[in-house]
C-alpha cells in the first residue's frame, strides 16, 4: 500500500548518513512535503537567466523555476523542449538565496537524476517540456529530491501523489497569458474534492471504491483525501498567471476550506506573459 502520509516502505529515495556523529535522514515524505509547505502563500517565478532570478528574489518570490525558454517562447520555437542548461541552473543557485527548482521531461528518469545530482531544491516533471514517455511518469519515491507535478483533475493529482509527488500544480495553459484554463482546472479539482467529501460524509464506502477505480488510484488514498476534504499535498496554480491582478484572481479561486491560499506561479520580475 502506498501511504498518504509517511513513507513508502523500502523507498530508494530515503537515505541516512552520519554527519559529525549525528544520524541524518534525507528524502522522507515529511521533509519533501514540509519543504512545499514552507513556500505556501508565495509566488514561484519562471526564469531563464541569473538576472531574472535576482529580480524575482528582490520582488519577493519564494522560489524560482529555471527553464531553457519561457513557455511562450517554447510555443513560438516549436521542436523539442528540454531541461535547462546545468551551467545556467548552477549559476542561478550561486547567485540567489531562495530555493531553485528546475523542470524535466515527463517520464525522463535520467534528466531528473541529473537535476537531483545538481542539487536543485525541487524537480518539476513538466508537460511544458516535450514528454519523453507519453504513458508513464517518473516513480518519484526513488528520489531524495522532492517533485512537483501538474494536474488538470483530482484523478491526475492523486495519481501523481501516489507516484511520490510532494506538491501539485493545476496546469492551466502555459505560454498563452490566458488564465481561463487555470481557473477551469482549479474549479474542477475543487468540485471533485467536494464530491468525494460528500460521499465520505454519507458513509457510502462502495461509492468511494468506485471513485478509486475511476481515478485509477488506491482506495486508501481516495478515502483519506475525502476525509480531510483537500489534497494531501500543497497545491498551486500555473498557466496564464501573468499579472498581479490575475494572480490575485487565481488566488481567490483556489481558496476552499482548509486548503487556504496555495501558491501561484508567475514569470520573471518583468511580468512576462506565460
Amino acid at each position: 500500500m502506498i501511504p498518504l502520509s509517511g513513507d513508502l516502505p523500502k523507498s530508494k529515495g530515503i537515505k541516512s548518513e552520519n554527519v559529525e556523529s549525528v544520524n541524518v535522514t534525507k528524502g522522507t515524505s515529511t521533509l519533501k512535503r514540509g519543504f512545499a509547505h514552507m513556500l505556501k502563500n508565495g509566488v514561484v517565478m519562471d526564469v531563464t537567466t541569473v538576472e531574472q532570478a535576482q529580480i524575482a528574489e528582490e520582488a519577493g518570490a519564494v522560489s524560482v523555476m529555471v527553464l531553457d525558454k519561457l513557455p511562450s517562447d517554447v510555443r513560438k520555437a516549436g521542436g523539442v523542449a528540454r531541461t535547462a542548461s546545468l551551467r545556467v541552473i548552477q549559476e542561478i543557485m550561486d547567485h540567489v538565496t531562495i530555493p531553485v527548482m528546475a523542470k524535466c521531461r515527463i517520464g525522463h528518469v535520467y534528466e531528473a537524476k541529473v537535476l537531483a545530482e545538481a542539487n536543485v531544491d525541487m524537480v518539476d516533471e513538466s508537460e511544458v517540456l516535450t514528454p519523453a514517455d507519453e504513458n508513464h511518469h517518473i516513480w518519484k519515491w526513488d528520489f531524495t529530491t522532492p517533485f512537483v507535478n501538474g494536474a488538470r483533475s483530482l484523478a491526475e493529482a492523486l495519481r501523481r501523489i501516489e507516484e511520490g509527488a510532494a506538491m501539485i500544480r493545476t496546469k492551466g495553459e502555459p505560454g498563452t497569458g490566458n488564465v481561463a484554463e487555470a481557473v477551469l482546472h482549479i474549479k474542477k479539482v475543487n468540485d471533485e474534492l467536494r464530491t468525494i467529501k460528500s460521499i465520505y460524509d454519507s458513509g457510502d464506502r462502495q461509492e468511494l471504491v468506485s471513485m478509486a477505480r475511476e481515478f485509477k488510484v488506491s482506495f486508501d488514498l481516495v478515502e483519506e483525501t475525502a476525509k480531510i476534504g483537500r489534497l494531501p499535498v500543497v497545491n498551486f496554480a500555473a498557466g496564464g498567471i501573468a499579472t498581479p491582478s490575475v494572480l490575485e484572481y487565481s488566488r481567490q479561486k483556489m481558496q476552499w476550506k482548509e486548503q487556504g491560499q496555495p501558491f501561484l506561479q508567475q514569470h520573471s520580475g518583468k511580468m512576462l506573459t506565460q
